[in-house]
């Protein structure tokens, strides 16, 4: 299988968001209310996802008669379970979905089109997490030699960040990870969704030689 491109899930994206009725405008603002647009943005996609009907009631103004940045519906980890489930990703069976109930909820996917990758999804406050290990940091052969190289490229894989984590398990693990608002467009997510797990694929491909081989991993 060929590995897609951040192009080609721009290109997606893009047709998606179409498919729901949405329309590009343009506006122009002054450069202070830059993110009330991004908030009002936000609400107005989702209030198009979910098929509420927008009112006075849910935009609201501020003391200056602005629209008020505190008004964003948020998801919580069962919404978000419930809605991604209906999502083409999952209804085709291209991933799985589970919500992995507990003191700490989080929704667990597996990426079928990507080898069967592990993605982990949680809502924390105002931020969506979507990660996925890379290995363990025993398997690195040279950890400063790779660390040195991870700060130098990571930025080539959009929207992914690289970490160092303790798993439950008491090992560390370097983690691929994206985060965006809570208040995000279902879109917005799944695309971060597609684009963390094309990103832990090309991340092994480039970072391949800093691994000890699994034939030799203990």
């Amino acid at each position: 299988m060929k590995a897609k491109t951040s192009a080609d899930y721009q290109r997606e994206f893009r047709k998606r968001l179409r498919e729901k009725g949405l329309v590009k405008k343009e506006v122009w603002i002054l450069p202070e209310h830059t993110p009330r647009l991004s908030i009002v943005e936000k609400q107005l996609r989702i209030a198009t996802d979910n098929g509420i009907q927008i009112n006075q009631a849910q935009i609201d103004l501020d003391e200056d008669g602005l629209l008020s940045t505190q008004s964003a519906v948020l998801w919580s980890n069962s919404q978000l379970f419930e809605a991604l489930a209906k999502e083409d990703l999952f209804v085709s069976e291209q991933a799985s979905i589970e919500l992995i109930e507990g003191i700490e909820p989080a929704l667990y996917l597996i990426m079928h089109d990507y080898g069967d990758l592990e993605v982990f999804l949680n809502v924390t406050g105002e931020q969506v997490i979507v990660e996925s290990i890379l290995w363990p940091k025993a398997d690195v052969v040279d950890i400063t030699a790779f660390n040195d190289a991870v700060l130098r490229t990571h930025k080539y894989f959009p929207l992914s960040t690289i970490s160092l984590e303790q798993g439950s398990d008491g090992v560390d693990y370097y983690m691929m990870f994206g985060a965006l608002s809570s208040a995000s467009l279902l879109s917005n997510i799944v695309y971060e969704i597609e684009v963390l797990a094309s990103n832990v694929i090309q991340a092994a491909n480039a970072y391949a030689e800093f691994i000890v081989p699994a034939s030799e991993a203990s």
